[in-house]
């Protein structure tokens, strides 16, 4: 399908699945003739999975994200479905990227129609196709609109309160693509932009077009910056090591912090968590080395293990953090970083110095994503969070997956 391009339905249920070489979240809103939706019962994604009609369906990590239209279920009233997507990390744009979706019949898995939206650039959150009715029969319409301001602008625009921000302050969207412009070649991943000059033996983040991988060595990152973890072509999955260490910003002072990972399932449910007091999750695929009172002496101050080829199947998000238990803020921290290395040769993969500091007791410091290709991908966060303890950063890590 072309921007604009439509076709009548064949199936009375039809799901709509969105692809793209990152993880992408997928939502759908059902709207009245107005273009609005009822009340936000009417936008549906993976923290509201189901409304009449319309359903969210997790790939699980595996697959897509889809969403399942059910015509013959949706209320009077409603004449139009749009299928939205946004990538998943922070900050993230389309550029460089192709998203693709694939409208099938829900019931047998046959592909009715694709739609891969041309050359698009800043864009954080795209309407990608729309079921609607017309005369008494529904069609699909491929759409590609996109928005700079993420799926909180898309929200916006069709009604749903948004806590974040007034509606008032929702920037317009961006114009679609013109469908005739050529496609461009991929450029670097946006999120790896600017980086500041690693050491020599570093990679530098931006060093090469496309996705950024191990290939040539240590990759220091950036906050939002993302790696995959893959060498050679071929994904990273051996044991891993997360090295967290600090030091006090003060001479002769302690400073009692405690690392930890959360991890979370592809509907960013929460599995388990690994800390101090729970040094072994997940069948024994993270470990955690133990607590370090006082961020003394040189290295790591505390290591956790990741077996990456041994995580159940549904660990799909794994983030990591430090907190000050003893309420301690983080502007008594120096020098605070996390690394990832190779656990079977002590090889340091990746790098990310914390260089910023705020007065809170938690920070969440890096996540890695299972993506569908069955990759790993780490992203250097450096969020603040008022939280001495690890049950605490569990529902601000949920949304920041």
């Amino acid at each position: 399908m072309t921007p604009g391009s439509n076709i009548p339905l064949s199936a009375a249920r039809v799901a709509v699945d969105v692809a793209a070489p990152v993880r992408l979240d997928v939502s759908g809103l059902l709207l009245t003739s107005e273009g609005k939706v009822r009340s936000d019962d009417d936008f549906i994604f993976y923290n509201q999975p189901a409304g009449p009609g319309v359903t969210y369906r997790s790939g699980g990590g595996t697959a897509p994200d889809a969403i399942v239209v059910d015509t013959g279920a949706v209320p009077a009233g409603i004449e139009r479905i749009v299928v939205t997507a946004s990538p998943d990390a922070a900050g993230q744009t389309f550029q460089g990227i192709e998203p693709t979706a694939t409208i099938r019949d829900a019931d047998t898995g046959s592909v009715l129609a694709t739609f891969t939206p041309p050359r698009l650039g800043t864009e954080t959150a795209l309407v990608v196709v729309e079921i609607y009715l017309r005369n008494g029969a529904w069609k699909a319409r491929a759409v590609g609109q996109g928005y700079a301001d993420g799926l909180a602008g898309i929200a916006s625009d069709f009604g749903v309160s948004v806590d974040e921000e007034p509606a008032a302050a929702q920037p317009a969207p961006v114009a679609p693509p013109a469908p005739a412009a050529p496609p461009a070649a991929p450029s670097a991943d946006p999120r790896l932009s600017a980086p500041t000059p690693p050491p020599p033996a570093a990679a530098p983040a931006a060093a090469a077009t496309g996705k950024i991988n191990l290939d040539k060595g240590r990759v220091s990152l950036q906050k939002n910056q993302t790696v995959s973890l893959v060498k050679g072509g071929r994904p990273l999955l051996s044991q891993v090591k997360m090295g967290l260490g600090w030091e006090p910003a003060y001479r002769g002072k302690d400073i009692d912090l405690d690392a930890s990972v959360i991890a979370y399932g592809p509907q960013r449910n929460h599995l388990d968590s690994c800390y101090f007091g729970k040094l072994s999750i997940l069948n024994g695929s993270v470990k955690h080395s133990g607590d370090n009172l006082t961020g003394e002496g040189a290295g790591d101050d505390e290591v956790i293990v990741v077996d990456l080829g041994r995580l159940p199947a549904d660990a799909t998000g794994l983030v990591f953090t430090v907190n000050s238990f003893s309420g301690q803020k983080f502007t008594e921290v120096a020098k605070a970083y996390c690394r990832l290395m190779d656990a079977a040769t002590g090889e340091e993969l990746v790098r990310f110095d914390l260089t910023t500091a705020e007065p809170q007791t938690g920070v969440m410091m890096a996540k890695l994503i299972k993506q569908f290709s069955g990759e790993w991908e780490m992203t250097a966060m450096g969020e603040f969070v008022k939280s001495r303890t690890v049950r605490g950063m569990v529902k601000p890590a949920a949304q920041a997956l």
